[in-house]
């Protein structure tokens, strides 16, 4: 007598997902007025005060503000959809004076090696792993202790 086994129920055991701890408003705070460079604090705020993630604010165009509106334009967000995000007056004086002292024109974040004038013709954006550094160097300068890796920015 032959035994078989039918294994097309088998699913293994469940995944158990748990929702990542919350910062604070007065924790984002004081993690955007310890940032030191002016590059990173404005990206933090931008990120923050507009609930983007990472990719998408690095990959943020001059071409994408819609001053008039108040609006950003974030092309190919998660799942490649493009959608519009309010953009808060304090952010958009914040990027106004990035901007200023980089004159990028294409890029709001560019790659910032080298001289101001390579930085004005940067053809990429800030480093992914470069703004997660500065997070995670502010994030531990502040003593924020949070558990299930809510400080970082996220994907």
């Amino acid at each position: 007598m032959t035994v078989t086994y039918v294994y097309s129920n088998f699913r293994g055991k469940p995944k158990i997902k748990s929702l990542p701890d919350i910062l604070s408003v007065g924790e984002v705070e004081q993690l955007i007025g310890a940032t030191r460079k002016l590059r990173y604090r404005v990206f933090l705020l931008t990120t923050y005060s507009m609930g983007l993630r990472l990719g998408e604010t690095l990959s943020l165009q001059v071409g994408d503000i819609d001053g008039a509106r108040k609006q950003i334009h974030i092309r190919r967000g998660k799942g490649h959809k493009d959608r519009f995000v309010p953009l808060p007056d304090l952010t958009y004086q914040a990027l106004r004076a990035l901007w200023c002292k980089h004159c990028n024109p294409c890029w709001l974040f560019p790659n910032a090696v080298g001289s101001p004038e390579r930085i004005r013709n940067a053809t990429t954006h800030m480093d992914r792993g470069g703004a997660q550094a500065a997070m995670k160097a502010v994030v531990t300068q502040c003593g924020i202790k949070k558990t299930n890796g809510s400080a970082r920015i996220p994907s």
